[in-house]
Order: C-alpha cells, then sequence, then structure tokens
C-alpha cells in the first residue's frame, strides 16, 4: 500500500503541474514564445514551450523545503540548488539561445556542487566518470526530448520501476520520486501526442540531472544495483550515444541538431502516438522484467543489461 504522504506527494505535483501548465501555456500565447517548426523538428506549428516548469518549480520548492526542515539533509542541500541552475540555464537556452560552452559550464558547476554534498566516498576516478556520465545523461535527455510525450514517458517509467524494484523507497527521496511521477503525468496531459506544449531545455536537462542524481542514490545506498538503474534509462543512453558515436566516426557534424536518433526515424515511419507508446511497452515488457532480474539474479547482471540493449542496437543497426 502507497502511504499516504506519497499519495500526497502524488497528487500534489499532478495537481500543481496542471495548473502551472494552464499559466504557462497562456503566458507562452500572450507573448508569442514559441518553438517554431524547422527543418530538424517534429512539429508543422508554432508550440508553446517552457512546458517543463511546471514540475521544475513543485519538485526544487519541495527539495529546498526539506533542506530548510532537515538543516541541511546532505543530497538535498546539493540537488536543489544544482536542479536550479540547470533549469535557469535551460530556460535561458529557450527564451534566447546560449552557447554550447555556457550551457556544459553550467552542467559540470551543477554536477560538481551536487557530488561535493553528496560525498560518496569513492575514488577519485570514479567520481569523476560518474560526472561525466551524468553531464552526459543531462545532454542526452534534451536530445532524446524531439517528439510528443517520450522524455516524461521515460521519466514515469524510471520512477515508477524504482518503485516497484526497491519494495517502496521511503523518507524524503519516496516523496521526490512521487512528487516527481505526479508532475510528469500533470505535464503529459497536455504534452501526450499531439501535444499542447513541449517541455522545453528547462525541463528536459532538469529530468536528465534528476534521474541521474536518483541513479547514483539508489546505487549509493544499496536501493537498487546500478545495472538495474541503467537498464530502466537503456532506451535514452544507448541511442543516444550510439547516434553520437556513428555521427563522429563518420565524420558528421556530431554537435549540429539533427533527426537520425532511433527514435527519431522511427517517429518519421510511424508518428508521434506510435513510437512514444511503443516506447512504453518496451520499458514495461523488455526493459523491466530485466532490471528485476539484476536485483535477484545479480551474479549475471551484465548479461542482461546486454540482453537489454540488443534489440535497440539491432534496430538501430538496421
Amino acid at each position: 500500500m502507497v502511504p499516504t504522504a506519497a499519495l500526497i506527494a502524488l497528487f500534489a505535483g499532478f495537481l500543481s503541474a496542471v495548473v502551472l501548465e494552464v499559466l504557462i501555456i497562456r503566458w507562452a500565447q500572450r507573448f508569442r514564445l514559441y518553438a517554431l517548426p524547422n527543418a530538424r523538428s517534429f512539429h508543422d506549428v508554432p508550440t508553446p514551450s517552457m512546458g517543463g516548469l511546471a514540475f521544475v518549480v513543485p519538485i526544487v520548492a519541495y527539495l529546498a523545503a526539506v533542506d530548510v526542515a532537515h538543516d541541511g539533509a546532505g543530497v538535498a542541500l546539493g540537488l536543489w540548488p544544482a536542479l536550479t541552475l540547470v533549469a535557469v540555464i535551460g530556460l535561458w537556452d529557450d527564451l534566447s539561445e546560449l552557447s554550447a560552452k555556457v550551457r556544459f559550464s553550467c552542467h559540470w558547476i551543477a554536477v560538481a556542487w551536487l557530488l561535493w554534498y553528496v560525498d560518496p566516498a569513492w575514488h577519485w576516478a570514479v567520481v569523476g566518470a560518474v560526472a561525466l556520465a551524468i553531464v552526459w545523461h543531462i545532454n542526452l535527455f534534451n536530445f532524446m526530448d524531439g517528439i510528443d510525450g517520450i522524455a516524461a514517458v521515460q521519466c514515469l517509467l524510471f520512477c515508477l520501476s524504482v518503485q516497484v524494484l526497491s519494495g517502496g523507497v521511503f523518507g524524503w527521496q519516496g516523496d521526490l520520486l512521487w512528487l516527481t511521477i505526479g508532475g510528469t503525468l500533470g505535464f503529459l496531459v497536455y504534452n501526450w501526442p499531439p501535444a499542447r506544449v513541449f517541455m522545453g531545455d528547462v525541463g528536459s536537462g532538469f529530468l536528465g540531472l534528476l534521474l541521474g542524481l536518483l541513479t547514483v542514490e539508489m546505487w549509493r545506498s544499496e536501493t537498487l544495483p546500478l545495472i538495474a538503474c541503467l537498464i530502466l534509462l537503456a532506451g535514452f543512453w544507448f541511442d543516444a550515444t550510439y547516434t553520437l558515436c556513428v555521427r563522429m566516426m563518420t565524420g558528421q557534424a556530431f554537435t549540429e541538431a539533427h533527426r537520425s536518433h532511433l527514435y527519431q526515424l522511427v517517429a518519421e515511419r510511424q508518428g508521434h502516438l506510435w513510437t512514444t507508446v511503443a516506447y512504453i511497452v518496451f520499458g514495461i515488457a523488455w526493459l523491466l522484467p530485466l532490471a528485476w532480474l539484476v536485483v535477484h539474479f545479480p551474479a549475471v547482471s551484465l548479461l542482461w543489461l546486454l540482453i537489454a540493449v540488443l534489440p535497440l542496437a539491432m534496430l538501430a543497426v538496421y
């Protein structure tokens, strides 16, 4: 049974996101803050952006409140300033395009601040690798937020699966998971294909950092094995990493926007709704059971990870 506090967090996240989304859409329409169609986009009409603010605001407010209530709750103290920085830079980029150097510098600052407060007590090389992975995860979430609903669906699949596989995360971390689930559900009401609002960089970078941190926390606290979390996120990190490697090896301008991700190629043929629904089915029917096998049969975890990405690899090559 879901605890009462978790239900409150779930409904608070959902209701606040729905209300904020209405205000964001009206504000965007009033000031004509639209994502305009271009050769690389998948939408045909100007669409309000910055919809990610609807879940960014309640999540940051909750983490700041946890920090105050517990006089600096370690991870919470590191998390809300880092998330705020990434969200602000993303919002700035949505309103007026920033240079890649500024964005990446702020991402590194946010991750360094976060890991300083998490203080995982690992070897410096491991901390460096984790920092690089989280910075990459922030950016790949932006790359993968290219069709209606897919980024919010990935967040929902991850957070719900963590709760299922762990038997329920408790404390402020558990409430954070339920608040995130409620917030992204509220956003998805307006972002489900055909979308009436887009997440924007303010939301995608925010979720990239949040889910990256949650992965580190699940691993550090031994709530879930690292490979189980990687399997739950495999649809995003494999597609983005594989596509980047192919573009680099073939001499393409890999720093420029493009439409060659696996999910984009599928969406061109099948449409947004089909692709997003297929992603949900893949996550529930394939990735979640394999993550469960990692939890219960950890001795062959790498095998489960290989099996998890095998269909993606075969489809990407095809």
